[in-house]
Order: C-alpha cells, then sequence, then structure tokens
C-alpha cells in the first residue's frame, strides 16, 4: 500500500517494500509520473525495494546548482536552488519517509533530465546516498563537468549509472549538443575515482520513453 504526504511543500509518495533492510530509491520526478514508473517496475518481478518519488513543481530552480540563463529560445533561466532542496530532502523528506519503514540497507537517488543531473550533484554535497542513477542527465548545463572534476566528494558512490539517448546530441544548441560528450567524460572521471559505473546509449531523443529508461536505470542500480 503506497502512502502519501507533504514535505518541504512537495508531495511525497512511498511505495514502501514490506521487507526489513532493503534498499530505498528516491526519485525526483517533473510531473508526477512515478505511478507509471513504479508500474513498470511491478511488471518485472525485481521490485524488493522502496521507491519514493518526490513532485518537484519549481523544477528549473529545485534541480539547478546554479544559476544559467535559458539556453534556448522562450525556455526559462534555471535559479540555482539545488542546495536549499537537497536540504529539505536530506533533513525533512528522507526522515519523514523512513520512519514509514522497519530498516533501509542502502540508499539511492534517481532522476530524469535535470533531475539526473541533481542526482550527481548530491555526491559533492551529502554522503547519505550510495547509488546514483543519472538518466538522460543534464550534463551539458554550464560548468558543472569542470566543477565535477574540480571539487571533492562528500561520498564515493559504491554505485553510479549514467544513460543518454544516441540522438540527444543531435542539435544546433551550442549547449545541448554537449550532452553526451560530457556524460560519457563524466562517467569516465567517476570510473577512473574508483566508483563502479554504467554507462548506456538508448535510441532516440532526449523525449524517447522516458519512464522505460528510468526503470532500466533503477534496476541497474538495484543489480549490483
Amino acid at each position: 500500500m503506497k502512502h502519501t504526504f507533504t514535505a518541504a511543500g512537495k508531495k511525497v509518495t512511498v511505495y514502501p517494500c514490506t521487507d526489513p533492510d532493503k534498499p530505498i530509491i528516491y526519485f525526483n520526478t517533473f510531473k508526477d509520473e512515478g505511478e507509471e514508473v513504479h508500474s513498470l517496475l511491478k511488471k518485472t518481478d525485481r521490485d524488493k525495494f522502496t521507491l519514493v518519488t518526490i513532485n518537484i513543481t519549481d523544477w528549473d530552480h529545485d534541480m539547478s546548482p546554479w544559476e544559467i540563463p535559458p539556453v534556448f529560445k522562450g525556455g526559462a533561466p534555471c535559479t540555482g536552488g539545488a542546495d536549499e532542496y537537497l536540504k529539505a530532502l536530506t533533513s525533512e523528506i528522507v526522515p519523514q519517509t523512513e520512519a514509514l519503514l522497519k530498516s533501509v540497507s542502502w540508499r539511492g537517488l534517481a532522476g530524469y533530465s535535470l533531475a539526473g543531473l541533481f542526482a550527481v550533484y548530491a555526491v559533492y554535497r551529502t554522503d547519505i546516498f550510495s547509488k546514483i542513477g543519472s538518466i538522460s542527465g543534464s550534463l551539458w548545463f554550464t560548468g558543472f563537468r569542470e566543477f565535477a572534476d574540480t571539487n571533492e566528494m562528500k561520498i564515493k558512490p559504491d554505485k553510479m549509472y549514467f544513460s543518454i539517448g544516441d540522438k540527444e546530441n543531435c542539435t544546433a544548441n551550442p549547449y545541448l549538443k554537449t550532452v553526451r560528450e560530457n556524460t560519457e567524460a563524466i562517467e569516465k572521471f567517476f570510473s577512473e575515482k574508483g566508483v563502479s559505473t554504467v554507462f548506456k546509449l538508448n535510441p532516440g531523443n532526449h523525449y524517447n520513453d522516458p519512464a522505460r529508461r528510468t526503470v532500466d536505470g533503477i534496476l541497474n542500480m538495484i543489480d549490483g
């Protein structure tokens, strides 16, 4: 039975595993797509973990590590609220969630697009997530590759999963066209730091089957 509550102004939905000492995956969502992801996970018979979805209403603020102007015409600027949201996640959402459970073996953090960027950023700001899933992550984000190279991690994750669509960099946009190159470089960087990493190239652009890609990433996090 799922539990839904509000914490830090966010709708949080918990799909609990009733067995003790199982993993928990936190997944930040853009349009409350957690139900679809959970439904697909249930069909795999590999759902012996707790899934927690957090509906992010101020996406370009909460998921962005610092301010950048719009990267395409008509787009919104990113306003750099990741640290503020991460504090709320770790101090309010995580404790309230885990009070509902018997015990947790480890925590993972996953996200798609800007939430995939946020998941990678989190390892530089907190040590509570031991596995990370960046699914079609916005690793084109201005300055992030340099940030990853020059800052110290708060935790060396046990595993990091990266994926990208093979058409995502096929654009004239000077920012977005770097996404595959940056994703591959950042995955290699963490691998060379001794982190167990996975890189998967999916068919299609950024919008091809995000729920299925997310499920693939989460299962990869769970499997080892």
